[in-house]
């Protein structure tokens, strides 16, 4: 809950920033799981749903562009 809050008062660039972190751990996540190394795996959708998150934000705020 407390990521949600601090989640919406992050900038663009901040916000696109933490996805792209998210992206690379996500990678990282995924091979641990194949090879069985991973210690929780609910983690892996954990971090999809923060990026779906971080990118419904970035939909929904007055930085996108308006055409």
């Amino acid at each position: 809950m407390k990521n949600k809050k601090i989640d919406k008062k992050l900038t663009k660039d901040q916000t696109i920033k933490k996805i792209n972190e998210m992206k690379k751990n996500i990678y990282n996540k995924r091979f641990k799981k194949i090879n069985n190394q991973i210690d929780n795996p609910a983690q892996y959708s954990e971090i999809k749903k923060n990026i779906a998150r971080l990118f419904t934000t970035i939909k929904n705020t007055k930085w996108q562009k308006k055409y």
